[in-house]
């Protein structure tokens, strides 16, 4: 994993169900900026030259090395020296000169952290943490945002860290930083095990407590958008059943598959079936989970013009069309 260089490369449909929770909206578009690094609508600041600037073939060496720190927080790209039109897809997240993580971009930000100290001429990883094995990385060369260097034990395979501009090593993904760079859906990992992907350009996420909202931000006749909960003050019937009666004595709670599995049993909650035409459309899907239930609830707006209310159904339907499970 430390000196992978190159990596090969990187639902259950809800269409009927999504019907009760179609809504309205157009995408965001951002200017193009000419002579500057792109930045996505997620804010992801696109490094070009990692696609199209070669890399330099004057490198500092023997006593021309430059003192340490040769490595500063940021993330660099990397790569075999000896590749040609590398793809850059394996990152080195450094969150200060003294510990980081690997993120494999093409692999689901698969990756190690580690530990490390930089002394003149090498830089010493322990990678999984300080108790891990140590390697010792000889520094061949630092100028201009790039370090290379080998690894001590594979003298003939010489590696080059390319510091990517305007990539802030704080929460950094590989994958949603080559999503961004290829205009795909973005990945939104949960740290309680589900994942689901959205567009950028329409739909905003916030979280930070209890509940992780998806929200469109195009045209729309209301707020539309998912939240996601998950709690353990009552199992996911008891659930079903008070959300029930929040929505009114019209509402109906059925059996279903959960979606983003095959054979999870769950709830389907559904405001008001029999609802036609414009109007506030609630429904939420509901599982037991990790000792207590996991909720997104759909709150959407229509206003009978199919223009505006399809991109919104079609963005909503889309989030959790992608939900996975670890």
């Amino acid at each position: 994993m430390k000196r992978n260089n190159v990596v090969n490369t990187m639902i259950f449909a809800l269409t009927t169900m999504m019907s009760v929770v179609t809504v309205a909206g157009c995408g965001n578009s951002a200017a193009d900026k000419a002579n500057s690094p792109e930045e996505s609508s997620e804010g992801f600041v696109i490094d070009e030259s990692l696609a199209s600037t070669p890399k330099t073939d004057t490198v500092a060496t023997g006593d021309e090395i430059a003192e340490p720190p040769y490595f500063t927080k940021g993330v660099y790209a990397n790569y075999a020296r000896e590749a040609e039109n590398p793809p850059k897809t394996y990152f080195y997240v450094f969150n200060t000169e003294d510990y980081g993580y690997t993120a494999d971009g093409e692999n689901d930000d698969i990756g190690l952290p580690f530990d490390i100290t930089q002394e003149e001429g090498k830089v010493l990883f322990s990678f999984g943490g300080q108790d891990g094995a140590e390697d010792t990385l000889i520094i061949t060369g630092a100028e201009g945002g790039f370090v290379y260097g080998y690894f001590e034990d594979i003298p003939e395979r010489e590696l080059v860290f390319e510091l990517v501009n305007g990539a802030e090593a704080d929460g950094f993904s590989a994958v949603n930083y080559l999503n961004a760079a290829s205009g795909e859906d973005l990945v939104y990992n949960d740290a309680n095990g589900w994942s689901v992907k959205y567009d950028p350009s329409c739909i905003e996420v916030s979280g930070g407590g209890p509940a992780t909202f998806f929200v469109y931000t195009g045209e729309c006749a209301g707020t539309s958008m998912i939240s996601v909960t998950y709690d353990v003050d009552m199992d996911a019937e008891a659930k079903a059943q008070d959300l029930a009666k929040a929505y009114g004595e019209d509402a109906t709670v059925t059996d279903c598959i959960f979606p983003g599995t095959e054979d999870v049993e769950g709830f389907y909650v559904n405001a008001n079936p029999e609802q036609m035409g414009p109007g506030l459309y609630e429904s939420s899907f509901i599982r037991e989970y990790m000792g207590g239930y996991l909720i997104f609830e759909f709150t959407t707006h229509v206003c009978g013009d199919d223009a505006i209310d399809i991109p919104v159904s079609d963005a909503l339907a889309s989030i959790i069309d992608s939900l996975s499970f670890e």
